[in-house]
């Protein structure tokens, strides 16, 4: 018994985001109260008793998933952020970091839980979710302050920002890979609906 537990403490950091990943999966597609610590386990090929040894309950999956899918996002932007550039260059390569990590099938199932299931979290996750919310807001706010700077855009007010986060977050509703459009395009043709036009 205590080699099969030492075992699963060894494995833990492997089977711990196979249990994330199917988490975000289950709840994406038939909601956070209809899926079990069963249909998980079973997902990740566990017993069902299992999943347990990582996570304490149901809740502190889904605080995983969304928590985690935000840390996820943030790094990605955050780097394409930090390449540098013009304003105008720095918002594309956020642009299209934003979109290729959502439209991945993991950041659609992340998507998906964070906007239809993140009521289920209790009032201490939701607002420590709120947190990374704001951290990862205010990359693009200052990417839209700086863009404002340059003349390449005509309002970087938060309504704006709201408006942008709005579009890129419903692309995971009609975006299909085989649809005739490239991520990158969707990205560009996104770019060039809100900046103005380049100055000659």
């Amino acid at each position: 018994m205590a080699a099969s537990r030492k075992s699963v403490i060894k494995d833990e950091p492997n089977r711990r985001a196979e249990i994330v990943r199917a988490a975000s999966r289950l709840f994406a597609e038939k909601g956070y109260a209809a899926t079990t610590i069963r249909d998980i386990a079973k997902a990740v090929d566990m017993q069902s008793g299992s999943p347990f040894y990582h996570f304490k309950t149901k809740h502190d999956m889904l605080k995983a998933v969304v928590l985690e899918g935000m840390e996820i996002i943030t790094g990605a932007v955050g780097a394409a952020a930090a390449q540098g550039g013009t304003p105008r260059d720095v918002f594309d390569a956020m642009l299209l970091a934003h979109l290729e990590q959502l439209l991945a099938e993991d950041g659609r199932h992340f998507a998906a839980t964070l906007l239809h299931e993140g009521r289920h979290l209790d009032p201490a996750a939701l607002a420590e979710l709120i947190e990374h919310k704001d951290r990862y807001e205010a990359l693009w706010q200052k990417a839209m302050r700086d863009l404002k700077r340059a003349g390449d855009i005509a309002d970087d007010s938060h309504v704006t920002r709201l408006f942008l986060m709005g579009a890129l977050n419903w692309t995971v509703q009609w975006y299909h890979p085989n649809g005739g459009r490239t991520v990158k395009q969707i990205a560009r043709q996104l770019s060039q609906l809100l900046l103005l036009p380049r100055t000659r």
